[in-house]
Formats: structure tokens, sequence, C-alpha cells
């Protein structure tokens, strides 16, 4: 069967190439290293950074004053697997600028050592009661050695956990468990790092009055990538496919770009069940085979150009071959060669930690349940490297099939698919700041109007080039109150919209119900997932927290609505050459800003999903929407006694404001809603009474 590609029309987000990113002060940092360093006398300190903006030499900084000038007496390094500790071999800092070198004992990077965790648990012991500094293990070693030598063997000592989003609040999670020990206790320093603070699973990664403790240093995708040399654009685009991706790789895999291929699962519906297949599938696509790279293991395929291609599989069953070609991708000797090596055949390989400057093209069949997942995948592709201009992402998507008995879990494969890119666009688009539009509002210094500068009765957008984060004032916007909610409205969004697209009533229901009143998504459901992020805040903050959070998110998906009726495809940020990206963002945002006075309630109006919803229907057929919208109208779910609760309080506020209840006959479909919750509680209490 031959397979049947529609292309959903690809997210673009053009950058500056400012170099900011890459030059580093006369200590050798880089700009968000910096930032970090600054913050380096906190106990507890979080730093959420993306792939390849140098968590790594971050943390050796921190680690080497806080063992030099804090009195912390030994760092130990936690990485999630043996490959990524050798983010953390020796580097010479002084070379660059700064007053001490990075050194690690060759026998205390466990990463390296032989054997199973049982004999590196005792080395961690033998490390402890040693005078040397620096150990590396892995999450696994550390978990066993707290278990065997108790918290407060590390007291007075800095444990760093990398890839923190392997953390998790449930109680069930054993490192995350330790954590709260350490905590409890208060004698280690801890420094978390992590390039997405998100769980697959919808886990909270630490509970809201632990994160309290932490110093946060935050460093955006679009810092990185806006601060870049060469890198200038990058793409995500998912596609959807009838037949078996195998027959025809061609129609997404570029054989001139650098590209890792992430095939699927064996126990996901995309693959053929069998993995050898498949990758002997994609070779014989690209050309004919000639052999093997007896020093490399690499397969070598001539394409029909002439072209000789060096393919890296790493999903055969040979562990000595798979071994031969995962060292030679490691080879420190070829990192800065770009013909190294052309296309990587992956299978839960080459994600976390994985480095290859080159890599242009992240493809990957099958959805992936897991936001973080994604995020680091993309990360293999957005490295900057001398050539590179431009970057994609590309996720190929089994369409849900009408003769199938596992459509239903199809439609949600395809969900899933939906709030990765809902969040990743919302990850790569530059930060928002919220203000309250006052009555006479007068120009913001620093603050871009645009072409004609400050027109009151237009004006409510802008970039502030001082903190480079787009400015928005919004008539009724509430603003936090505490110090904490602040914070959230500050740093967390992105974390909260996370929750927010994973949470599937929300997004069936703003796909697929034509009868919704988009504020049970904007106000209620938003307002619940908040209320459970942060049980301790009060309704004003948690109000103050939603509004911010939401406007965030349905700005970023007008802004790419106006981008699409601009050009052929939605572009997150149209990156005209003559002028700059920030520019380009606010001008889309302008175009659905462009009134007098914007307002929280016009905001929450605003179908979250809507762009979304508009995007399938241009890839699917009619056949098949109607098939997933009958799948989520057959689980419709009647109103909770937590929504009309909800509904009530707001029923209550909208008497406050206008004098009346709401009317269960008004015209606005609002009001309706909140008089039904009203409605409701009234029955269950009268039920009550009677009962």
């Amino acid at each position: 069967m031959t397979i049947n590609i529609k292309s959903v029309p690809t997210v673009s987000v053009a950058y500056g190439r400012t170099g900011a990113s890459t030059k580093s002060n006369e200590l050798g940092m880089r700009t968000m290293q910096e930032r970090a360093y600054e913050k380096r006398g906190e106990q507890y300190l979080l730093i959420k950074s993306p792939p390849a903006s140098g968590k790594s030499r971050a943390l050796m900084f921190i680690a080497l004053d806080k063992l030099h000038n804090q009195g912390v007496k030994q760092a130990i390094i936690v990485v999630p697997e043996k490959s990524i500790g050798a983010s953390f071999n020796d580097e010479p800092l002084s070379d660059y600028g700064f007053w001490a070198d990075w050194a690690v004992v060759p026998k205390w990077n466990l990463c390296n050592a032989p054997g199973g965790d049982d004999g590196k648990v005792g080395a961690v012991g033998t490390f402890l009661a040693s005078g040397d500094q620096v150990l590396v293990c892995t999450h696994a070693t550390f978990r066993f050695a707290v278990d065997k030598f108790g918290v407060e063997a590390f007291d007075d000592r800095l444990i760093a956990i990398d890839e923190f989003h392997h953390v998790s609040a449930n109680p069930d999670n054993k490192l995350g468990s330790h954590l709260v020990q350490f905590m409890a206790r208060d004698r280690a320093h801890i420094v978390a790092m992590t390039g997405s603070y998100f769980r697959g699973d919808s886990e909270a990664v630490l509970t809201p009055e632990d994160e309290q403790k932490f110093e946060s240093v935050t460093y955006t995708y679009y810092e990185q990538l806006n601060g870049y040399e060469h890198l200038k654009q990058l793409d995500i685009g998912y596609y959807f496919y009838s037949g078996s991706y195998a027959d025809d790789i061609l129609k997404v895999l570029d054989p001139n770009e650098k590209t890792i291929v992430h095939i699927p699962s064996v126990n996901s519906r995309e693959s053929t069940k069998d993995k050898i297949k498949e990758v002997e599938h994609i070779l014989f696509s690209l050309g004919d085979w000639e052999g093997v790279d007896q020093a490399t293991g690499f397969q070598l395929v001539r394409t029909p150009e002439g072209k000789l291609l060096r393919i890296a599989d790493l999903v055969t069953d040979d562990v000595g071959v798979r071994d031969k070609v995962s060292a030679s991708l490691k080879d420190p000797a070829q990192k800065n060669n770009r013909d190294h090596v052309d296309i990587i055949i992956a299978l839960g390989m080459a994600k976390e930690g994985f480095d290859w400057i080159w890599c242009e093209h992240a493809l990957t069949i099958g959805y992936r349940a897991s936001l973080t997942e994604i995020v680091q995948i993309i990360g293999r592709a957005t490295r900057d490297a001398p050539g590179k201009a431009r970057a994609r992402f590309s996720n190929l998507i089994a369409e849900p099939d009408a003769d199938s008995q596992k459509v239903s879990d199809a439609v949600n494969d395809t969900l899933k698919a939906i709030a990765a890119s809902l969040l990743m666009e919302q990850v790569l688009a530059p930060r928002f700041e919220f203000k309250p539009k006052k009555a006479q509002n007068e120009a913001t210094p620093g603050f871009d109007y645009g072409e004609g500068g400050y027109d009151p009765e237009k004006c409510n957008v802008g970039f502030n080039e001082d903190t480079g984060k787009i400015e928005v004032e919004i008539k009724g916007l509430q603003e936090p109150k505490s110090e904490e909610a602040k914070r959230v409205c500050r740093e967390d969004l992105n974390e909260l919209i996370a929750s927010f697209v994973q949470d599937k009533p929300a997004i069936e229901r703003g796909l697929f119900d034509q009868e919704l009143v988009p504020e049970e998504l904007t106000q209620v459901r938003f307002g619940k997932i908040i209320k459970d992020a942060y049980p301790g805040a009060d309704a004003e903050d948690i109000e103050a927290i939603r509004q911010h959070a939401m406007a965030a998110f349905n700005l970023v998906q007008q802004a790419k609505k106006a981008a699409e009726e601009e050009r052929s495809g939605p572009q997150l940020i149209p990156g005209e050459e003559d002028r700059g990206p920030n520019t380009a963002f606010v001008d889309g945002v302008r175009k659905f800003l462009n009134v007098k006075d914007l307002d929280i309630d016009l905001i929450d109006r605003i179908n979250p999903f809507g762009e979304a919803y508009s995007i399938m229907s241009k890839t699917m057929s009619e056949e098949r929407l109607r098939q997933i919208k009958a799948i989520i109208a057959g689980k419709k779910v009647k109103l909770s006694i937590e929504e009309a609760r909800d509904l009530t309080k707001r029923a209550v506020q909208f008497k406050q404001e206008r004098g009346r209840l709401p009317s269960i006959t008004s015209q606005d479909p609002w009001e309706v809603k909140m008089a039904e919750g009203v409605a409701f509680m009234q029955r269950m209490k009268a039920e009550a009474e009677r009962g």
C-alpha cells in the first residue's frame, strides 16, 4: 500500500541570530551560565533551560564555587543514563577566564565504571569517606546509595540532578521521595537542571510547597535560539498518513539533510512489528546498499544522484555492532566533522543528552505520549552550527482508521500529538508580560509600538528591548498579589499550559464539541487545573494566574492565525529579512489586537483549541472528522459538582457586577451556562434537604 501523507501546515519560527547566547563573558560564561552563576549562593537552585544551552558547564561553575567558597564538602552529579555522564568530563575552564578547572578523578565517574549498580553503590560510600571532591553517577546508583547510607550521609554536600523532569512529586517516584527527605533535613545543597519542566504522565515534578523553596533560573527556548549565530529558522511539521510509513519514507525524509529518524516502538500501532525490516526499508528507499564502513560500523548507501550516505543504525539487535556505531557517533575527534555521518536511525536512543550539532531534521514516526520526550527530540535539531540556517522537527502520525477496532486509541494518539504541537508553539514563542490597561495610558519607555509610534486608540502591545518580552496591556486584567503568584505569572505559565493541553476533557471538548461555550474551558476547566496546581493560593491569585496563562496561550494561537491569513502557511513568526523576528511576532499579535481596548473577557471568549481544529480540518477527511466527533460525543460528561460550584461562584460575581443573577433564557451562552450551574447546585441542595 502506498503511503498517503497529508501535511499539516508547518509552524515556522524565525530568529534574529544576535549571537548573544553563544558569546562568553570574561569568565568564559555564556548568557544562561552567567544568569545561573549569579544565583550560585542559593541552597536550592532550579535551572530551566533548553537543550544545548550549556547547563552542564553552568553546573561546573556553580559547583566549583560551592566547593571552594561556600563550605560544601563534595559535589555529586546525578544523570539519568550512563551516556550523559560524558557531559561532565574534565574541562579546562581557566583557559576561558574562570579561576579554576573542572576535574573528575576517573574512578569517580561511575558512568564509565564496569559492572552493575551493586558495586557502584559501594563506590559512592567510599567516595563519601574520601577527600576527593566530585562524583558522577546515574539516578539509579544514587537512589540505591541513599537507601543504603541514608540522607544524613550527604550532609553539607552538593547534589546536582541533571534531567530533573525524571523526578516526580508522586510518592512512588523514588528519586522524588529522596529529594523530599533531603529538603526536610535541610543540610544538602541541591541544583536541579532540566530542559523541559513538564512530564509526559502529567504528574507534577515538585509539589508547590517544595518548589517554593527553590530559586529558579529560567532561560527560554526563544532566548536560546534567537541568540544563535547560524540557525535562523525552526519548522515544526505534523503529518498524517495511511498505509505503512516505511513504504514511501522519502516523502518526508530528505537524504540531503542531516537527519535523526526515530522509528516507532514495536508496541505502537505505527510499527510493522519488525523493526529490522523497517530499517531495511528505509535504507533501500534511500538507494543502493554498498556495504558497511569497517572503522565506524556505518551503513553505506548510494543515492540515485550518486551521493554516498553514511547511515548509523542504532536499531540493530547485534549488541557489538550497535556499541561500535554508538562509539563512532561519540568520537570526540569527529564532533566538528559535518561529513562523519548523514543519517541516524534510532529506537529509544539518540534523544536525551545526545549531541550531534549538525542535525538539521528530527523525524519521529508515531506519536509520543511524553511532551518532555518531544522537547528532547526537538533539542537534537536545535544545536547551532556553521552553515546550518534551518532546522525542522517532523512527526509522522498514522491517521485514525475507520475500519480499525482500535480507532479510539488512534484518536487519543492524534489528540496527544496536537497537544504537543500546541505546547511547542508556546515554548518557542517570546515571553509575554501582561499589564492592566490604564484609563489614561502613556507610552512606556523601551516599548516598541511599531510603525507610527504610540497611539492610545490602538496600541496595547509592543516589544520591550530591555526585557526581551512582548508587553501587552489588557483591560480588566487581574494582577497577582502574593510573591509566589507573581513568580508563577513570570516563570511558570508554560508549565500550566502543558497541564491544560494534556487534559483530555479540555482538548476533546475544545476540538469537537460544537455546543462548547469557550468560558467552560478558559475559566472553569483551566481554573480547576490552576487550583489543583497551587492548592495554597487564594481565589484572587488563582484567578490572576488563570488570566495571565490563558492570555499567553490564546495570544500565541491568534498570532498564528493572523500569520496564516497573511501567508500560505501558519508561521508563528513571519521572518521577513527586512525586519527583525521580534517585530514580526508583535505585528502578528497586533493584527489580532488592533482594537482600542483589549478585554480579558474577549480573550476568555476564544476557544483555545480553535486553531488546532482548523489545521485538522485541512488535513483529515470529513468522514474521519465525523468519526472522531462521534467517539467524543459518545462519552460526553455531564456537569460535575465541582464545575457547578465554580459556575455558581462566577454567577455571584456576575450578580455583583450587573445587579442580577444570570438568566437561563439569555442570548449569551456563557450566561446560560452560569445559570445552569446555579440551577444544578439548587437541585443538589433540595435533594440533600429531602434526603
